[in-house]
């Protein structure tokens, strides 16, 4: 569009190839340049072109759609000659025209020329065609340098090296925007092409409603009308009221009256009415959810079950939710377990009329479009690895080389293709080809070719449905539990509120008992946890905003600790309209609504402006004029109430720096409550909880240690086995017996088998009958015999190798089981040993981790036992301590150098953490898992102690037993060879 107005263009049409991703935010932008907009798509075949087609209004570009979208769906090849659209022109190319000889042409089809195209012209036979002929000028490329660079997309796109490119798979270099005086005189000689294209023009128009007034698009009424939308409404929360508050006071009638009467001010009835179906829906199938989002600020969320959190109880800010100034409804993310995510979203598309997801646009990053145009220039993998981690001096690089970053830098942030966005569905009034066609990924719900930004500026607003592993884990605990310990399956794990008073909860939160747990469980916010000395449910909600990066990088995090563990500080430290405006986090902006807050109470911006200002925040409209002209009435208003301009900028830095990444308050909420939850598993069902969270993918930490976990709260840990295992892990008392799925190699048609013929048939008695009952080739069944998932025989696993071998070689392989046991010939077998190190070693090859302690491989006895159980009496003071990496975090420091917070697990089983700054962090990398001697200076901030390392070092594992004689034979074979 700049381009047009430069060339003096006030009309274009914008036809991308199979494609409509571009044309809303097209029309959104063209009066900014005073043009009016126009769209159609270009339809071709890979490169192939057939024709362009032109909305002449709305319903043709709908009609567009839809016949794009039935293609992309079923992968069905483009007509050459277009269907009969009701309202829309079609416009063949020249040469297509040519090419393929046709020359009935209805009223609305037209053939394109180019001024390329002009002196073949009257040499054609379709010269006579006068009425048909119209200008089709396509602008593809800017300059040489766009058209180099579109080369380099086609060859990424074709896999091939950029000389290996075949012309036919690129665009016309000269299809470039030319002065619309150059066009005319260009088209001089033919005035009747002009004026068939100026009529063609003439008869187009398209509108799209983008102004800050613009009604909602999506569907307007849950039932028949808006009347009995608000009926129902109303009717649902008199029902609903009794259930989250038995006992009624003026002040929750209020709140009630006050949101019910914006509510259908502003037109959301049916978006509260939809999400309460689909939670409504979600409860009668027994799937867990969690609401969040802003819309967790609200009563009527509350009181529809959409969510969990109580806004009176948690004095949520009703303005965050909503007010008269924003157009768009508040959010509600709904999670459900990634189990029943799909069900959930299958019912949305087959109880709504117009549903799609919402498209994504993946661009190409910076690393990426290094890697690829180092393929495409045929570069070897070094050199590209060293230009992708930026490992070159400019000026030594050669031509290739530089042209790679040249083309790298202008290629980075192009789309590269259309995804679908990871929550986001649309429910619209209109058909959703009304605004773009869709496309079909493999799950099989169609998806927007546009995102959820130009979908809100158009008046969309996506319902978000997502998919977590913690809802998971406390669905499949209440089953374990029902399964192991069914005389404690009597309790109500949505009684939230009795969890918050229970004192051991409260113990397991304060000195960050947490494994596994929602939320809770990683390094940092453990660490968290003990700062603030948490051990409510409100301390905990705002810790949850609290580790967010836009706190601690606002410098907020640790004035807040400050402020909490010291009274007083608050008043000291804090600005009095801070303080006064959020007494409660002692004047620092934890939460989102405090973003408005601060702009609405400290800089006088209205609520409008001041949602206009935390989205912009978010990243998602920070370079509109919008979101720059609130930034400066933001400090205007600030000036011309006097403050001074260091505190504005401080403001203004911990609101800029805090906002994007910072939660709502009834979000962290929501968090809170599932962290509650899970905590009270963890807190009375440690063992079923850790195997749901096994069994659900785990969480922060890898299996291990959450098996580790298991083992500390009395589990026993057993290893595969044919008799006891399921696929996924399963417990019997306190005997958590892991599952098949750890096996590494282990195929799950195997395991599948095993499963169902144990079921059906009962346990297996010995090897034979396994080899008779289930069909495994012997890599498979070596296996199992490894893992000695076949100790109930009582038979050495070597033994068993031994006997297998015989077994599966004198037999032919079967898929099915035979129906008689055949007889089997006695072999004999010496007796064989197995030592605990063969053992580890064993499970270290194929689980990944060994069952007995990592301490029992090392080629050195520990020097001392020192633990986490020793750092207070050590504090200010240097230890030596061995630890078992768990998990290592790099970060950066102000100054861009590179450092580590590390957590090991010591060798009574307990978790203690250390932290390794720059200096050291070069001289002493990690390398890789296993157990590492540390030696530092234990160190306490706000009472959580940790470890600054000055030295350390890995320690070594003993030589794997089962390979050593093979090392000393090959030792003695080379050294006779080389005697002889």
């Amino acid at each position: 569009m700049q381009l047009a107005q430069e060339n003096g263009v006030k009309r274009l049409v914008l036809t991308d190839i199979n494609n409509t991703s571009a044309c809303l935010n097209f029309i959104r932008k063209a009066p900014e340049y005073g043009i009016k907009p126009l769209v159609g798509i270009d339809f071709r075949n890979g490169v192939d072109p057939c024709f362009v087609a032109i909305a002449k209004n709305n319903s043709g570009f709908q009609e567009l759609n839809t016949f794009l979208s039935k293609h992309l769906h079923e992968a069905k090849s483009i007509p050459k000659r277009a269907p009969e659209f009701m309202d829309a022109f079609v416009v063949y190319p020249f040469e297509s025209v040519l090419l393929h000889e046709f020359d009935d042409f209805k009223a609305s089809e037209y053939i394109g020329i180019s001024a390329k195209d002009l002196r073949r012209l009257p040499f054609s036979r379709l010269k006579t065609l006068k009425d048909k002929l119209v200008v089709l000028q396509p602008v593809s490329f800017r300059n040489k340098r766009d058209f180099n660079a579109h080369r380099l997309l086609r060859a990424i796109d074709n896999n091939v090296l950029l000389s290996k490119l075949d012309d036919s798979e690129v665009g016309d270099i000269e299809e470039k925007m030319l002065p619309l005086q150059t066009l005319k005189n260009t088209f001089s000689q033919y005035p009747y092409i002009i004026k068939n294209t100026k009529k063609l023009l003439s008869k187009c128009s398209i509108h799209f409603d983008f102004s800050k007034n613009r009604k909602p698009q999506n569907l307007k009424h849950y039932t028949n009308s808006k009347e009995e939308d608000e009926q129902l409404l109303q009717k649902l929360c008199e029902q609903g009221l009794p259930y989250r508050y038995p006992q009624v006071d003026k002040n929750i009638k209020n709140r009630i009256t006050k949101e019910l009467d914006l509510i259908k001010k502003m037109g959301f009835v049916s978006y509260f009415l939809i999400n309460w179906d689909i939670v409504t829906y979600a409860r009668k199938q027994g799937f867990f959810y969690v609401g969040r989002g802003s819309g967790a600020n609200s009563i009527i969320a509350y009181i529809l079950r959409i969510t969990d959190v109580d806004p009176m109880g948690l004095d949520l800010y009703f303005e965050r939710f909503i007010n008269l100034y924003r157009a768009n409804p508040p959010d509600f993310d709904i999670d459900f377990s990634w189990r029943d995510r799909e069900a959930v979203t299958q019912y949305i598309f087959n109880s709504f009329p117009h549903v799609a997801l919402v498209g994504t646009y993946v661009t190409f990053k910076e690393k990426g479009v290094i890697r690829e145009l180092g393929k495409v220039f045929g570069l070897p993998k070094e050199d590209i690895d060293r230009l992708g981690d930026g490992q070159f001096q400019n000026s030594k690089l050669d031509s290739i080389a530089k042209l790679v970053i040249k083309y790298g830098k202008l290629i980075h942030g192009m789309p590269n293709y259309l995804s679908v966005h990871a929550s986001g569905i649309l429910i619209s009034d209109r058909p959703l080809h009304y605004f773009s066609a869709t496309f079909l990924p493999p799950k099989g719900f169609p998806v927007t070719q546009y995102d959820m930004i130009i979908a809100e500026d158009v008046g969309l607003y996506k319902f978000d449905i997502l998919a977590q592993r913690g809802l998971g884990k406390i669905k499949d605990t209440l089953a374990i539990v029902r399964h192991n310990q069914p005389d404690r399956a009597n309790f109500d794990i949505h009684d939230v509120k009795r969890f918050y008073k229970d004192d051991n909860i409260k113990n397991n939160i304060r000195t960050a008992q947490c494994m596994g747990c929602f939320y809770v469980e990683s390094p940092a916010m453990r660490m968290l946890l003990k700062k603030l000395e948490v051990d409510s449910y409100l301390g905990l909600v705002a810790a949850s905003s609290i580790i967010r990066p836009g706190v601690s990088k606002s410098g907020m995090m640790r004035e807040y600790i400050l402020r909490h563990r010291n009274p007083g500080r608050a008043q000291e430290k804090a600005h009095p309209v801070m303080l006064n405006i959020m007494p409660e986090t002692y004047g620092v902006m934890v939460y989102q609504e405090d973003v408005i807050k601060v702009a609405h109470h400290f800089a006088g911006l209205d609520l409008g402006e001041a949602d206009v200002l935390r989205r912009g925040m978010s990243g998602k409209y920070r370079s509109r004029k919008e979101f720059e002209k609130v930034k400066a009435k933001f400090r205007s208003n600030c000036m011309e109430k006097g403050y001074d301009k260091a505190l504005i900028d401080e403001i203004w830095h911990q609101t800029a720096s805090f906002a994007g990444y910072a939660f709502a308050k009834g979000h962290s909420a929501s968090y809170a409550v599932e962290s509650y939850q899970s905590l009270f598993l963890y807190t009375y069902f440690p063992l079923e909880y850790m195997v749901a969270v096994l069994n659900n993918g785990g969480g922060f930490y890898s299996a291990e240690f959450y098996i580790h976990e298991a083992r500390m709260k009395g589990a026993s840990i057993h290893a595969p086995c044919v008799n006891h295992s399921h696929i996924l892990n399963s417990i019997y008392g306190s005997k958590l017996f892991l599952g098949l799925m750890y096996l590494r190699d282990f195929e799950e048609l195997g395991m599948k088998r095993i499963v169902k013929e144990r079921a059906t048939n009962g346990r297996f008695t010995s090897l034979e009958d396994f080899i008779d009952r289930v069909p495994l080739s012997m890599d498979q069944l070596s296996i199992l015999i490894r893992i000695d998932a076949f100790r109930f025989t009582g038979i050495n696993k070597h033994e068993l190798l031994w006997k297998a071998h015989m077994v599966l070689s004198k037999t032919k392989r079967l898929e099915h089981p035979k129906l008689f046991a055949p007889r089997r010939q006695q072999f004999k077998i010496p007796k064989l040993d197995t030592t605990d190190l063969e053992i580890a070693f064993e499970q270290l090859e194929l689980l990944g981790f060994t069952l007995c302690s990592p301490f029992a491989l090392l080629t050195e006895t520990p020097k001392n036992h020192n633990g986490q159980k020793d750092l207070a009496q050590y504090l200010n003071k240097k230890i030596d301590i061995y630890g078992y990496l768990v998990t290592v975090k790099p970060t950066k420091t102000s100054k861009g150098e590179r450092m580590f917070f590390a957590t090991f697990l010591d060798q009574q089983g307990k978790v203690f953490d250390t932290v390794l700054f720059p200096p050291i962090a070069a001289k002493y990398p990690f390398r890789g898992r296993g157990i590492y001697r540390s030696y530092g200076k234990v160190v306490s901030e706000f009472g959580f102690l940790s470890i600054e390392v000055i030295k350390m070092r890995k320690e070594a594992y003993v030589e794997d037993p089962r390979y050593a004689d093979m090392k000393t034979s090959l030792k003695r074979s080379t050294s006779k060879k080389s005697e002889n």
